[in-house]
This record gives structure tokens, sequence and C-alpha cells, in this order.
């Protein structure tokens, strides 16, 4: 079932028996959404703790931070919201004068909100406008809008894009179809986008996966760069936790988890991490019943070793 945000936070078990949050510590939740694993957090290091929690998007930053305020009067805890990107994380957590965290989770995916808001332009559900920016305010950086993109890309550019961020292997043919209706006028709407993308798959596009997805995938990570604040974010987690300290990732496709085990081998065979999940973990049937979006999401945690000398795991 949902939290009383609209919003069923993914793996909240898993994540709360491996990140171990404990009374009087320190918690940064890099990607709050509706504060669904950020309040769970909070009960577990009150009184005395500390969470940190941001979101990109500055309608769910005000959501979260009206949500946790009670429950961190509650816990005797105390709860800082920001709206900040995490790639931010270090810079956010250095200016409110925190130390270093015992836990940080980042849950790469998106709030049902935004994912069912058409005026989005996040899902091809509904008919919504091409934007797809996390911070419409601009606030927090962010490029050109899923619409400036396709309608005034290139054609090889375009389906480079695809190609590289969707794992769309139609990419050219895509292109070319947008390409061409574009000729007769800008493509404005996700429903557009969609049957110009199902058209280059044919008598083919049907099937459990709309053939959509992956070109609005493409389109979304480079709307917000999500690939490069996932390297700043990884780039930051051994400065951002206190030896012992742990860190989870959330990611829901193969680009973000295949980031994450990379640069966390490449730490551990050096000796500064651990790696406490060789395999991802994912949800179980009974929560991908209750929570289809569930279905995707791969779990990976990682420890900060004690000392950089101490001989690390095999990977």
């Amino acid at each position: 079932m949902a939290d009383d945000a609209g919003h069923v936070p993914v793996l909240l078990d898993e994540v709360l028996t491996l990140l171990r949050p404990g009374a009087g510590g320190v918690v940064i939740d890099c990607t709050a959404g509706r504060g669904g694993h950020a309040a769970a957090l909070l009960e577990r290091i009150g009184p005395g703790g500390v969470l940190l929690a941001m979101d990109r998007d500055a309608d769910n930053a005000a959501y979260t931070r009206r949500r946790l305020a009670p429950i961190a009067e509650r816990v005797g805890a105390t709860a800082h919201v920001e709206h900040a990107t995490f790639a931010e994380a270090e810079a956010v957590r250095d200016r409110l004068g925190l130390g270093r965290a015992n836990a940080v989770l980042a849950d790469l995916g998106f709030a049902s909100n935004q994912m069912d808001a058409a005026d989005r332009g996040l899902s091809f559900q509904a008919d919504g406008p091409l934007d797809m920016r996390l911070d419409v305010t601009g606030a927090t950086g962010g490029g050109p809008t899923a619409g400036e993109l396709v309608n005034e890309l290139d054609e090889k550019s375009l389906a480079d894009l695809i190609y590289e961020y969707g794992e769309e292997r139609l990419s050219r043919r895509i292109a070319r179809n947008i390409v061409a209706a574009r000729r007769e006028g800008p493509i404005s709407t996700t429903q557009e986008l969609a049957r110009l993308v199902r058209r280059a798959y044919g008598p083919r596009a049907g099937g459990r996966v709309d053939p959509a997805t992956r070109t609005f995938m493409a389109l979304r990570i480079a709307v917000n760069d999500e690939l490069v604040a996932l390297e700043r974010l990884l780039d930051q987690v051994e400065r951002l936790l206190e030896p012992g300290g742990r860190v989870g990732v959330i990611s829901f496709h193969s680009l973000e988890d295949r980031r994450v085990k990379q640069a966390w081998v490449e730490a551990a065979q050096q000796g500064r991490l651990l790696r406490l999940t060789r395999k991802p973990v994912t949800a179980n049937e009974t929560e991908c019943r209750a929570n289809p979006r569930a279905r995707s999401a791969k779990l990976r945690v990682a420890e900060l070793a004690a000392s950089t000398h101490e001989t690390p795991p095999r990977p």
C-alpha cells in the first residue's frame, strides 16, 4: 500500500536492515521524494539523531519538510530538508555544519506523484507537455526540456542520445521518424512522441513493455543530467561517511546500476569500501504485487572501511 504521501518507498525493510540507522546517528537521504524512506530513518535515529534530506523537486522537498517536522519533534531528532540535487550532498552537509554520516541513502527513482502528473511529461500514460525537468524552478540547474531536445537536436545527435541513455537498438529509426514529423510542426506532447516511437517498431510494438519507454528514459536522463549527478555523488560517498558508515543506492536501470557497481568494485579492490551486497537486493514477489514499480529496483550497499590499510574482500 502507498504511504500517507501517496507514494510507496521501495525496499524499505531492506534499507533499514542493511543501513542499520541507530539512535543519535547522522543520516543523509539524498533523494527524499515524498519522505517515505526519510520518515522511517528518522524514527530510527531519535533521540539525538540528525537527518539531512534533499530533493531536487521543490514541491516534494516542501512536502517532506512538513511531513518530517512532527516526527522529529516526537522522537527527539533534528530534520533538515533542503531543495537540492544529490550532486550537492557534500556542499549542503558542510553548509549546515553537520558531521560525517552513519548512513547515506540515494533512491534514484521517482516519486509516484511525479510520474502520475501529466504536466511533468515524465510518462506517456496521460498526454502532457514534453518537459521532464525534475526541478521546474531551475534553482538546482538542469538542461533544456525534452521538447527542446526533440525539436532542436539534429538527427544523428538525437539518435546517439536515445541509444546511449536508453540503450535503444532502433534509435536511428526513431530519430528519423521524429525529424520527419517535426518538419510539419513542433512535437509538443508526450503521446505524440510516444506514437512516433511506436511507429518505428511497426507490428512489433506490442508486448509487456511499451516501446516508448526507453526513448522517454533517455530524454529524462539527458534533461536532468542524471548520470553526471550520480557520478558526482559516488565521488563524494567516502567523504560523506564516517568509518564503518554505510551507503545504499537504489537504481532502476542498468546504466545507473552499472556505474554504482563499477565504482564500488574499484573502491573495494583498493580497500576503501567493503561491498556488503555482491549481487543487488531486489524486491520480493509480495512487494512487487503491491507496488509494480518495485520490480526494477536494485539496492547495493557498501561500508566505508575503518582503515584504508585493511585487506578488502575479493570483489
